[in-house]
């Protein structure tokens, strides 16, 4: 899941956020608090959402309904895809007491004395296990946020010593949610694979054996939210994310559309997925990563469960070569996955600028 650093790194002093709260400071550390440029502005948030909602498709049109059913929600997913690259997935086939029962182990696991999680604690410069991922410095501003990250499959990305013994239910819960998001992420794209006019199987032969991670993130509350983020603006590398939200957790997902901060209101038992990078390039541009972000509440904590999906890393990836033509001319270069997941996991997040990675470098003309 992530490469072991050729030579150490100084992260500096990381304070741990719910050790943090659990003082109630007065002042926010220096590190948590970001530029005048990046701090949310939660007023303008919550005004474009009152004009701007991220797609809802239910899945069940698309596996079991009429003719009707099904061009209307693949024409759903398609806009989703095309124009937002989120969009949340409702009647997605997952056993709701499964998830219930992931978000408690999960949260039961955070809610540990810290020295019990210390015991899976993340090296600097990894992205498996307990503490901050994407942290590569000791001067760069830190999320409010405590992650805890494992590589699920294929078995050889995994790491024995991470997945943790209490609560004891969690290994086996974490197994049984991952095979059933690893089927429901092949059934969705081999729809958006529909939608492109593609074969469905395309991603899939594409793939190899498919990559797969799962990252707990959770947030406490803040006492000045309006000075921190919980996660920093950034896209994801994978081909698909998929991600749930605690219930009754505040709402702190934010994603970039049309240059304004839209919060994604959870939908009652349904998923958020978003396009990754890995997708934007397949489909040259036509489907795309979108920035996104998480901001933190002044009373409710809050949880989300991620489960990244994307190709082995011994394929090669370029742009399909059906999405290629003289209107839409190839934007991306080819290249390894294990290359693009390596360069995006040794670099901090910062937008979209990991992808500047895949992309074809054209001279400007004057």
């Amino acid at each position: 899941m992530a490469p072991v650093p050729l030579s150490p790194i100084n992260v500096g002093h990381i304070d741990d956020v719910q050790e943090l709260r659990k003082f109630k400071p007065t002042k926010i550390p220096e590190r948590f608090v970001r530029n005048e440029t990046e701090r949310p502005s939660l007023s303008t948030a919550n005004l474009s959402s009152a004009c701007k909602t991220i797609p809802v498709v239910d899945l069940s049109k698309l596996v079991k309904g009429s003719k009707d059913e099904f061009q209307k929600e693949i024409s759903k997913l398609a806009i989703s895809c095309e124009e937002w690259g989120f969009f949340q997935v409702i009647n997605h086939g997952i056993d709701l007491d499964l998830l219930e029962s992931l978000e408690k182990v999960g949260k039961d696991f955070f809610m540990q004395p810290l020295e019990e999680k210390q015991k899976y604690q993340m090296a600097p410069g990894t992205v498996q296990g307990y503490g901050q991922a994407f942290v590569f410095s000791e001067d760069q501003k830190l999320d409010w946020c405590n992650m805890f990250a494992l590589g699920v499959e294929p078995h050889f990305i995994r790491v024995p010593k991470l997945w943790p013994t209490k609560p004891s239910k969690f290994s086996v819960t974490v197994e049984e949610y991952s095979r059933e998001i690893r089927k429901l992420c092949q059934k969705l794209l081999s729809f958006i694979a529909m939608s492109l006019g593609l074969d469905k199987d395309t991603f899939e032969e594409m793939f190899g054996v498919a990559v797969q991670a799962v990252r707990m993130n959770y947030y406490p509350p803040c006492p000045r939210p309006d000075l921190v983020l919980g996660l920093s603006p950034h896209s994801d590398g994978s081909a698909l994310t998929v991600l749930q939200q605690g219930k009754g957790s505040s709402v702190g997902l934010q994603i970039r559309k049309d240059n304004t901060w839209v919060p994604v209101q959870p939908v009652p038992n349904g998923l958020v997925i978003n396009i990754g990078d890995t997708i934007e390039v397949l489909t040259n541009g036509r489907y795309k990563s979108v920035e996104h972000r998480a901001v933190t509440d002044k009373e409710k904590d809050r949880l989300s469960i991620v489960t990244f999906y994307a190709p082995s890393y011994e394929i090669e990836l370029g742009p399909i070569p059906q999405l290629v033509n003289e209107n839409f001319p190839c934007k991306y270069k080819r290249y390894s996955h294990g290359e693009y997941s390596k360069h995006y996991v040794t670099n901090k997040l910062q937008g979209k600028k990991t992808l500047e990675f895949a992309k074809i470098q054209t001279q400007n003309s004057s």
